[in-house]
């Protein structure tokens, strides 16, 4: 018998071809309560992804373009003067749901960016006088074009922080892009249908609770960040220079809960180094701040975990 993750992955691969990184980092993201951060070209399945597997988990689902001229109000919604019965209502905007795709959110003023940032954490909406609770659960999957500079914003490092997750999408493969360009051509989709239950869906949040995490992994982890803040503790003198703030304390709570997601997308009940390090880069990247001298030389977040991985001791 196919497990829920088994049903699930099955749903949106009728629709998506390739991309297991993106849909199992989306599926840890959203079962652990977290946000995730997608970075990629145009073109590709991101948007289709995000949709499938809201259809897959019978979820609601809407998208927000965002652009420079967008306001607050476009997202959260807000008080509308009706003059039929000479009083304010509520109009929400897109974010009363429970997927929610932020297209391009580099796209978008500092404001509109802050008022994501409060939902995103308080998963509350003040409209006029009236807080609203979100309905749970409340995922946010924002993405960024690395590609285009003009009318960017850059990401405080205050919201980067807030996403659990920071994923960099590649191509798909050869084969893959083959099998992709087919399926278009011949218009052969396949309707997606909802696999799994509230109840289900909560009975994965207990399992993934339940993983089990032996303390000298956890200290490896702990070990993990530190090294980003005082590298040369674990003789990485050549990249002190490089940092100019390590992991932020939130990581270490990402961490304790991604990686125990990642071992039960796996079929175990026991976390392994190996899911600490195949998830480690998607947790930091876009929490450490590199010095202007590290970008002068070319050097990325993600050079600096890799040396923090190689050179911290594996229980």
């Amino acid at each position: 018998m196919s497990s829920p993750i088994d049903l699930i992955k099955k749903e949106v691969a009728k629709v998506v071809v390739g991309q297991e990184r993106m849909i199992d980092s989306l599926l840890i993201a959203f079962f652990c309560d977290g946000h995730i951060l997608i970075e990629g070209v145009p073109g590709l399945a991101k948007t289709t992804t995000v949709n499938a597997l809201a259809k897959a988990l019978g979820l609601g689902f809407k998208r927000a373009q965002f652009t420079p001229d967008l306001l607050p109000s476009d997202i959260l919604g807000a008080e509308i003067y009706d003059p039929q019965n000479n009083s304010f209502k509520i109009k929400k905007g897109p974010i009363f749901t429970n997927l929610l795709l932020a297209d391009e959110i580099n796209r978008a003023p500092a404001k509109v960016q802050s008022a994501l940032l409060e939902v995103m954490q308080e998963k509350q909406v003040t409209l006029g006088d009236t807080t609203f609770r979100l309905e749970p659960p409340f995922f946010v999957m924002a993405t960024q074009n690395p590609v285009e500079q003009e009318g960017v914003y850059q990401l405080p490092e205050a919201q980067l922080d807030r996403f659990m997750l920071k994923l960099v999408v590649g191509y798909n493969s050869k084969t893959e892009e083959l099998e992709i360009a087919r399926r278009i051509s011949s218009g052969s989709a396949e309707q997606i249908e909802a696999v799994v239950t509230m109840d289900m869906i909560a009975d994965i949040k207990a399992a993934i609770k339940a993983v089990h995490v032996d303390t000298q992994v956890e200290e490896y982890m702990i070990e993990l960040i530190n090294a980003t803040r005082h590298p040369e503790q674990y003789g990485l003198e050549k990249i002190k220079n490089y940092i100019h703030f390590g992991a932020s304390p939130r990581v270490s709570i990402d961490m304790f809960k991604a990686v125990k997601a990642m071992a039960y997308l796996r079929g175990k009940d026991f976390v392994t180094p190996i899911d600490v390090a195949y998830i480690a880069k998607e947790l930091m990247r876009h929490r450490i701040v590199l010095t202007y001298e590290a970008e002068a030389v070319g050097i990325t977040t993600d050079s600096i975990i890799q040396s923090v991985l190689e050179s911290v001791k594996i229980p």
